[in-house]
């Protein structure tokens, strides 16, 4: 930080005030409104429980001297941030969470109990790093800041509207918005039978995936995609044409809904068969996903953009544990991409149909194992960027391709 202090005369204070305000038109990108108005969530609960002490004496500073005001809440029970979205008050220009990728969660799925979640999804979120894997942040910052408080704040004052696709997750009847995840088998078990860990901080993660790969428990499941990608040489030469004009305005779910229309109906049904493919092999696990990072060790979708209208799909298929050491070195990049036994899609919607036991969690959260299905909606919700898009680029050399 600099400071400069002058002292000025009266026939110098136009020129001085003209003078901050070139600095300050220089030092905000162009249309960035300043002074915001932000709703604060803080968790004491999340990751190593410093969320508190990281808001009051690096974010809340930070956020003060840009000129904003605060309305802040602490959460004390689970659902208590879904609870207070669900009655939020639309003239907050951002959401500020101080937590992990839970309360991320929680707040999407109070916007849509909200009276106009339509106006309550076009809210931006502006997630700071205080949990476990921190991968909204690692998406949106990148790896370099993706889990700097500091950087996180300073997105959060002058960072860019930026439009991201939502998940309709439809489980007996029950609807869940996701904006992350949805995983099932070693995935979903190292991420819920670690809760008693989180003071581990993201070391947790890699404890449960060294445990469940010793286990190598299969993952009994039945995938069903709509209309699937499924050529990584194709997708990632799409990907690289497409990369610089992510989080630009385009349509989104809400365009063609009259205002009475509270979410965005579903467009598939358990019954459809047009434009669907089965995927049947021996599977270790299965991760459906809109943003690039699960936490620093894990870039598991590496061609995720946030408002393409598709979910990326990446399903493991069961190998030799030398296997599955061996991708611990190359994960944080996004290199499992390319491994033959990792498929790669990008596609509409799926569906799942269980047999035996096993664990189910979206967007980490512990969920019963039972069919379900999942469809995408474009730019539905809304977070605030450095640059108006997703803070990594993939850039993994390509593998020679196959010889047909």
């Amino acid at each position: 930080m600099v400071c400069i202090n002058a002292t000025l005369q009266e026939s110098t204070k136009d020129e001085a005030a003209e003078w901050v305000e070139d600095l300050l038109n220089v030092a905000y990108l162009k249309g960035i409104k300043r002074n915001r108005r932000f709703k604060v969530f803080v968790n004491p609960f999340s990751g190593k429980g410093k969320s508190v002490k990281l808001f009051n004496r690096v974010v809340k500073p930070i956020l003060d001297y840009g000129k904003c005001t605060l309305d802040v809440t602490f959460t004390t029970h689970r659902k208590h941030a879904a609870e207070v979205a669900k009655e939020i008050n639309l003239d907050y220009d951002a959401i500020v969470i101080i937590s992990g990728d839970g309360l991320v969660h929680e707040i999407f799925n109070g916007f849509a109990e909200h009276e106009n979640p339509r106006a309550a999804f076009a809210i931006p979120l502006a997630p700071v790093p205080t949990g476990s894997g921190n991968g909204c942040c690692l998406s949106l910052l990148g790896l370099k800041d993706g889990l700097d408080p500091a950087m996180a704040a300073l997105n959060a004052i002058k960072g860019t509207h930026m439009r991201s696709d939502l998940c309709s997750v439809v489980q007996n009847d029950l609807r869940t918005i996701s904006c992350m995840s949805v995983s099932m088998g070693l995935m979903a078990d190292l991420d819920i039978n670690t809760e008693n860990l989180r003071w581990m901080g993201d070391t947790r993660f890699v404890y449960g995936f060294l445990r469940g790969i010793i286990r190598q428990r299969p993952c009994s499941i039945k995938v069903s995609l709509k209309a699937p990608q499924r050529d990584k040489y194709k997708m990632h030469e799409t990907y690289q044409s497409t990369w610089h004009k992510q989080g630009e305005d385009g349509e989104t779910c809400w365009d063609d809904l009259p205002p009475s229309e509270k979410l965005p109906p579903l467009k598939y049904s358990e019954t459809d068969t047009d434009g669907w493919e089965d995927f049947d092999v021996p599977t270790l696990y299965f991760y459906g996903g809109l943003m690039p990072y699960v936490s620093q060790d894990l870039l598991q979708w590496p061609l995720g953009l946030p408002n393409d209208g598709s979910i990326d799909i990446a399903i493991q298929e069961t190998v030799p544990l030398a296997s599955l050491v061996s991708q611990m070195s190359i994960a944080p990049y996004g290199g499992q991409y390319w491994l033959k036994t990792q498929h790669y899609f990008k596609a509409a919607a799926y569906r799942i149909k269980t047999s035996d036991t096993g664990v189910l969690a979206i967007d980490g959260e512990d969920t019963p194992w039972n069919d379900f299905r999942v469809e995408v909606h474009k730019g539905m919700g809304a977070f605030l960027s450095p640059s108006g898009r997703y803070g990594v680029h993939f850039n993994i050399p390509v593998p020679t391709p196959p010889t047909k």
